[in-house]
């Protein structure tokens, strides 16, 4: 995923993380100003979903403008298929164990 935030905010006219952090704070997210740093300058691995909801009201979008999908990295992350040639993988069987165990 890419993380957009800059751009949207660019696009509402808002050109410094201070004025993002006041406006967030206008809407009741307070937000520390190590936090704002990282998601102004970064990509955040989490977010909290509350949080989001918020920057996207400020902002005038939603989520699929902030987090914008990269299916080509997903596929360069897919391992390579190993070709032994000795046919399918067996696929792994769920749910209760029906072996005996020994006596």
């Amino acid at each position: 995923m890419q993380w957009n935030l800059r751009m949207r905010a660019a696009q509402a006219g808002i050109w410094k993380s201070t004025e993002m952090r006041r406006r967030l704070a206008e809407h009741g997210l307070e937000i520390s100003a190590g936090k704002m740093s990282a998601l102004w300058t970064g990509t955040p691995t989490t977010i909290r979903l509350d949080d989001l909801d918020v920057i996207c009201v400020v902002l005038g979008c939603t989520p699929m403008d902030l987090l914008i999908c990269e299916p080509d990295k997903v596929t360069a992350r897919r391992p390579a298929q190993a070709s032994t040639g000795a046919g399918p993988q067996p696929s792994p069987r769920l749910g209760r164990h029906t072996s005996v165990p020994p006596a």
